[in-house]
């Protein structure tokens, strides 16, 4: 079927990185942009409009960055990192335009690929952070400090994703959401994680296969926290699916396949009605289900492409 441009090129930005720019994170507001670089710096803009303004150079990592990642503005300016050089910094702006790092998570024994924000109804600040080590750990701040632990051998080699979302609490801790996060990895899987309290799991409670190269992304859909909602997930394989949960079992739906080329990210909107696919072979596509179930491209636009016009 014919696409509808919906996607266009507010703001082209130089950011004086020196290396590959590996992620680009907005705050809650809209107002703050952070960007990252195998250059091992990260860079914050105020964005006014189409203007953005360089406010901060952060560098402390020894080694590319991967992801960059905001907590709620519930906590405080606060922005995660995460490197090939083993550790998660926690960065926190104690005066306007001044940022420290006032954390260092050092528990992982080889690159820190991805990290993600627990939702900010859990009431304290939760970091899940997946390694090429095969493991994920959980940093937490509560009671004036921050502590994390570490879940070994989550998946067979590399985590490279990591996503939460709430479920509806357990008769056990009916005031506490509980917390689910999936998990994808170079092993072509997709592991969901139930947490309860402050207890880390001893197993995954699903394991979806059906990727057939390793998994790149994961992303559930946003959820009002009655039920599991979807994930999306992505792969070196070119293919985006869409898991859904029904009679405790977790199927999907391949919507897209880029013909060979791989799928780095998967984005839902605010809504969770569009869903951003962002492959290998630089084209971004918006995906929407219809009313039958299936999901079809309303926006498809190549790099650049828009800029040109």
């Amino acid at each position: 079927s014919a696409t509808t441009k919906m996607v266009s090129t507010l703001a082209s930005i130089d950011t004086g990185h020196e290396d590959m720019i590996h992620d680009a994170q907005l705050d809650y507001y809209g107002r703050r942009l952070a960007t990252c670089s195998s250059d091992r710096s990260i860079k914050l803009y105020d964005v006014v409009g189409n203007t953005h303004t360089l406010v901060a150079q952060l560098k402390r990592h020894k080694g590319p960055v991967w992801e960059v990642a905001w907590a709620h503005p519930k906590f405080g300016n606060i922005l995660a990192s995460c490197s090939y050089d083993q550790t998660v910094v926690i960065w926190k702006e104690t005066s306007m335009g001044t940022w420290e790092p006032v954390h260092e998570h050092t528990a992982h024994k080889s690159s820190v690929n991805t990290i993600a924000w627990a939702p900010h109804e859990c009431d304290v600040p939760i970091l899940a952070c997946g390694s090429s080590d095969g493991s994920f750990s959980i940093v937490t701040y509560e009671d004036g400090k921050w502590t994390s632990v570490v879940k070994e051998h989550a998946h067979t080699t590399s985590v490279t994703s990591v996503s939460w979302t709430l479920s509806s609490p357990s008769p056990s801790s009916p005031t506490t959401p509980t917390r689910l996060l999936a998990t994808g990895g170079c092993d072509n899987q997709i592991r969901i994680w139930r947490f309860e309290g402050r207890t880390l799991p001893d197993k995954p409670e699903h394991t979806l296969s059906g990727h057939a190269d390793w998994v790149r992304d994961v992303a559930w859909a946003p959820t009002l926290g009655l039920a599991p909602a979807a994930i999306a997930s992505c792969s070196q394989d070119g293919h985006v699916f869409v898991w859904t949960f029904a009679q405790n079992t977790w199927t999907y739906q391949d919507i897209y396949h880029t013909s060979g080329h791989p799928v780095w990210r998967v984005s839902w909107s605010v809504s969770g009605g569009i869903l951003a696919v962002s492959a290998s072979d630089n084209k971004v596509t918006l995906w929407k289900e219809s009313l039958d179930g299936k999901w079809y491209c309303v926006s498809s636009v190549e790099d650049g492409e828009q800029a040109q016009k």
